[in-house]
């Protein structure tokens, strides 16, 4: 049972749903790319790991060491023993626990290994939350790694299928919203050979996802590859139609009020929601 929604399901944006989607995006993508690449092409997957400070609740950060022997305290009764602690306090160390978290995300390479010499080709990238957060260290790592792309002679394409955060790929956002116009979702696509342009593949939210075109080494024709069909793949064998609760949320993040009304529609007119 395919996504209720034609193209990219915003419901999948939340940041409960969207890490599982990310990686079942690329997992795709790669078994799709090994079937059509030629030799000797190969595809293969990679991946980033950072730890940063825990943003979690888990209780008090600060612990104050007790006396090893309170029974060694100078003074008499509850005044005597308070002075003692006080004045271990002062000598030993306060403990403070700073929990990090693990973070991973995993990108695809496109590699040519022609006579033993394995090349770099195409780095492909599904953009995630940390991506387009200021002053995520997860932005930071993939912002050295986009420049150190595009400086090299490697193709970068880029997925983007969140609404919300800063803009993060490549192309300049300006420049792009000059030819586009207005959209939800795109794709950037940067040839190694065609270093002042980039290509770019915008939609919306009512629209399927596009085929795109995945560029090999010049010379060599690209492979395309069906973004909407990789995804209602990774939707199909993923947990959202058990998990994804359209009837009692609202897509976080939130759409606007022209798209939440075109999509309580859609919902409605699928027996999802009920009609008002």
């Amino acid at each position: 049972m395919p996504s209720p929604f034609p193209g990219m399901d915003p419901f999948l944006e939340h940041p409960a749903h969207f890490p599982g989607l990310h990686d079942s995006l690329i997992v795709y993508m790669r078994e799709t790319l090994q079937s059509r690449l030629p030799e000797p092409y190969y595809a293969e997957t990679g991946d980033r790991v950072w730890v940063e400070v825990s943003k979690r609740q888990l209780g008090p950060d600060v612990k104050v060491l007790k006396p090893d022997d309170e029974s060694s305290a100078s003074g008499n009764g509850a005044g005597g023993l308070a002075l003692a602690v006080a004045a271990e306090t002062r000598t030993k160390p306060v403990v403070i626990h700073v929990p990090h978290d693990e973070f991973r995300e995993v990108f695809l390479n496109v590699f040519t290994n022609l006579d033993g010499n394995e090349r770099l080709v195409t780095s492909i990238e599904v953009l995630s939350r940390a991506n387009k957060t200021p002053g995520e260290h997860g932005r930071d790592l993939y912002l050295k790694k986009q420049q150190e792309i595009l400086d090299g002679k490697i193709n970068l394409v880029e997925i983007d299928l969140l609404r919300h955060g800063q803009h993060s790929s490549a192309v300049p956002l300006d420049r792009a919203l000059e030819k586009t116009g207005p959209f939800d979702y795109h794709v950037c696509l940067h040839q190694s050979d065609r270093w002042e342009d980039y290509f770019v593949y915008h939609f919306l939210l009512k629209d399927s996802l596009p085929e795109i075109a995945i560029p090999l080494l010049p010379g060599d024709r690209p492979v395309a590859v069906d973004l909407q069909a990789i995804f209602d793949r990774c939707y199909d064998t993923g947990p959202y139609r058990r998990r994804v609760r359209y009837r009692d949320n609202a897509p976080n993040p939130p759409l606007r009020p022209d798209q939440a009304e075109w999509a309580t529609r859609l919902l409605q007119n699928q027996g999802i929601l009920p009609k008002a």
